[in-house]
C-alpha cells in the first residue's frame, strides 16, 4: 500500500500553490488552477491537494498544534542548503538549522501548516 495523496487546508491557495512549485520541485496537476484549489504532484507521483479554508464546512482550519508535514534531505548540507533558499526568498524562519533528536533540521509556518525539512543524523 502507498500513501497517495494528503489534502491540506490553507488560507491562500496560489500563494501555498506558489510555494510548494518553487521549493519542493511540485508541478501543476489540475488543468484549471484556482483560489479554491490546487492539486499538485511532487517528482515522486505524491499528489499535494490544496483548499481554501473556506470550504470546510466550518469555514476554518485549525490544526493541532504538532501537526506538520515532513520533508527529509540526504545530508546537512542539503538541508543548509534548503534553509538559505528559503531565507533567500524571504520566507519566515524562526529558526536555524539544529539537531533535532536523531535530526538535523528545521520547522517553519507557511500560513497555517508547520513544515519540517531535516535528515537523519
Amino acid at each position: 500500500m502507498k500513501l497517495n495523496h494528503i489534502n491540506l487546508t490553507v488560507q491562500d491557495v496560489p500563494m501555498a500553490s506558489t510555494f510548494f512549485q518553487t521549493y519542493f520541485e511540485f508541478k501543476p496537476a489540475d488543468s484549471k488552477p484556482n483560489d479554491s484549489l490546487s492539486v499538485l504532484t511532487g517528482t515522486d507521483g505524491f499528489i499535494l491537494v490544496l483548499m481554501h479554508e473556506r470550504l470546510n464546512q466550518n469555514g476554518s482550519t485549525t490544526y493541532p498544534d504538532a501537526f506538520h508535514i515532513g520533508f527529509y534531505l540526504d545530508h546537512e548540507e542539503a538541508v543548509l542548503a534548503k534553509f538559505q533558499e528559503l531565507k533567500t526568498g524571504e520566507i519566515d524562519l524562526p529558526q536555524e538549522p539544529q539537531r533535532i533528536r536523531k535530526t538535523f533540521g528545521f520547522y517553519f509556518n507557511l500560513q497555517n501548516i508547520m513544515i519540517e525539512i531535516t535528515t537523519p543524523v
